[in-house]
């Protein structure tokens, strides 16, 4: 038996999906991760998985070039066989359900982690998009052979009143999982210091990068000593990434401490008080948000779909701050600062919440019971 796990960058699969691939590799299932080519394609060969690159640009409207990534993917899928094609983000699973039913692929599974641009934004491309994008997953999404796996209610009640897949084929799995035994509890206590908040995502402005930037600022001007980190790159695909020599500056100017990518989480995490993420975007569930949980780290994101996921009442498993709003995440982090009891009981809390609710081995193992509706398979016990 043979599963295609299929998304719009290396990266994505690299970082979210590696363990479910693993974990069917042990159940004797031949999974290959399928990608635009990026740094992250060489990395799968070091953990026994088969990576295949597709040529694909995320923001692309041109109809020749749209159709050419079709037929590619078309082509790979008769070549490769697979019993189901698992497409992740929404561009790749309109594209692989309509390229799994002309290749004769028995089974698809399209995991929409937020709805994202074209659903968030009022900008005119966005809007003029909506309804061609709305009208393609309506085409693409149904069949009896088909799940659609969504990570919050928020986008479950959306896609039900749009009818964008039949409600009867929508399942809902809560974040694509974490890691506990990597993303352990950090060292609390000793003595006071300086508290360190970090943003980490993709650099788009609905992310609440800019938020973030001028939130800093407001602190650091009123001479507060805190320390502000911001992981992650721009992301050159999306027409809302955030200018790298902008970020650029303001590491320079003090403001920030710009790290880029960073590829041990784990150990970033233990070292931070606060992840902030003042995000607008339309999210699934952020990988961010629980990995921190994981680690004890104090949570602060907006009271939004997907984000509210993971702080789900302010105060308890973390802090909500007003979407758009640079004095609502100071005012908030100035709090943080001031009440460093308040802060550990925070981490605290998002902690038994991502052991209780975001263990990544109960998300495999719901998505092993999804594929299970369409397919005969193998037992996670037996594995």
């Amino acid at each position: 038996m043979k599963f295609i796990l299929f998304a719009n960058t290396d990266w994505y699969l690299y970082n979210f999906r590696l363990s479910t691939a693993l974990q069917l590799q042990s159940m004797g299932i031949d999974v290959v991760m399928v990608s635009p080519p990026g740094d992250f394609g060489g990395r799968f060969e070091r953990h026994g998985v088969r990576w295949l690159p597709l040529p694909m640009q995320r923001a692309s409207l041109n109809p020749l070039r749209e159709a050419g990534t079709m037929l590619r993917l078309v082509q790979l899928l008769r070549e490769e066989r697979p019993q189901l094609l698992h497409s992740f983000t929404l561009k790749c699973a309109v594209y692989g359900a309509l390229a799994a039913r002309a290749a004769g692929v028995p089974a698809t599974v399209n995991a929409v982690t937020g709805l994202g641009y074209v659903f968030a934004s009022e900008q005119p491309k966005a809007r003029l998009l909506r309804p061609l994008v709305s009208a393609l997953m309506r085409g693409a999404l149904g069949g009896e052979r088909s799940r659609v796996i969504l990570q919050n209610p928020d986008d479950a009640a959306a896609f039900e009143s749009a009818r964008l897949a039949p409600a009867r084929q929508i399942r809902l799995i809560r974040s694509s999982g974490v890691d506990i035994a990597r993303f352990r509890q950090r060292e609390t206590g000793g003595p006071r210091r300086p508290l360190r908040v970090l943003l980490a995502a993709r650099l788009l402005r609905e992310k609440g990068i800019h938020e973030y930037i001028d939130a800093a600022l407001m602190l650091k001007g009123q001479g507060r000593d805190i320390e502000f980190l911001l992981a992650g790159q721009p992301d050159p695909g999306n027409p809302h990434s955030v200018d790298g020599a902008e970020i650029q500056s303001w590491h320079d100017k003090g403001v920030l401490n710009w790290l880029g990518h960073v590829d041990d989480m784990p150990a970033l995490l233990r070292s931070v008080d606060v992840m902030a993420l003042p995000s607008y975007y339309r999210e699934g569930v952020p990988k961010s948000l629980i990995e921190a949980g994981a680690c004890g780290v104090a949570l602060v994101t907006t009271n939004l779909p997907g984000c509210r996921e993971v702080v789900s009442c302010d105060g308890d498993d973390g802090l909500h701050v007003e979407p758009r709003s640079a004095a609502s995440l100071a005012r908030v982090l100035a709090r943080l600062d001031d009440d460093r009891e308040l802060l550990a009981r925070l981490g605290a809390r998002a902690r038994e919440r991502a052991l209780a609710d975001f263990d990544e081995r109960v998300v495999i193992r719901k998505t092993c019971d999804v594929y299970g509706e369409l397919l005969p398979m193998p037992t996670l016990e037996a594995a």
